[in-house]
């Protein structure tokens, strides 16, 4: 089989994309922000990768509203608008937060609260992170790279940060100094 998504990204003629199913696996990047005005956000996205290491830098990719307004999504205007964003390690045990927490609310509704998770004040980052992950990072915003892409979501915004703070229970760290991702069990996308 061969298809040129040139030509349309439905142009493989199968019943599902496989190039989502091709990317695997694909790190959630479970996201927290504070709007300029206080409130708190929490939201999933399965496009978040590591860029460096040194400095460390990370990456998250958000495609505009699926409400049909096409409106940039919260997670990016606030961490445009304060100049941070969390990441929160996603987990097995944490599944059912994650998947709660995407579901689009009202602006009034707080994802944390919906997605029955507790939060926890941050080092320098404004706002909360999700107190039940083992693993947080704190990310000063660097910069959004806006990508054109097809119908009907019109760009993709990728949004980077460079790493401030770096928080791991210490329960998860084993007698070796590394991290017992066996025991963490995180999740991630595993195709569509």
């Amino acid at each position: 089989m061969n298809y040129s998504p040139k030509q349309g990204v439905k142009s493989h003629g199968l019943p599902h994309d496989p190039f989502k199913s091709s990317t695997v696996h694909r790190p959630i990047g479970w996201i927290s922000t504070v709007s300029k005005e206080g409130k708190d956000n929490l939201a999933p996205y399965s496009q978040y990768q590591n860029l460096t290491w040194d400095p460390p830098m990370v990456m998250f990719a958000a495609n505009q509203s699926v409400l049909g307004d096409h409106e940039r999504k919260d997670t990016v205007k606030n961490a445009e608008e304060t100049g941070w964003f969390v990441w929160n390690m996603a987990t097995y045990d944490l599944r059912e937060a994650v998947n709660l927490s995407s579901k689009a609310l009202p602006p009034e509704d707080d994802e944390f609260d919906f997605a029955g998770v507790t939060k926890e004040l941050c080092i320098e980052a404004p706002g909360s992170r999700v107190k039940e992950s083992p693993v947080h990072f704190e990310c000063e915003y660097v910069q959004t790279v806006r990508i054109p892409t097809g119908d009907p979501v019109s760009t993709v915004d990728i949004v980077i940060g460079r790493v401030a703070q770096v928080h791991i229970d210490d329960k998860v760290i084993m007698d070796n100094g590394k991290l017992d991702i066996k025991s963490i069990r995180t999740i991630a996308r595993l195709g569509y």
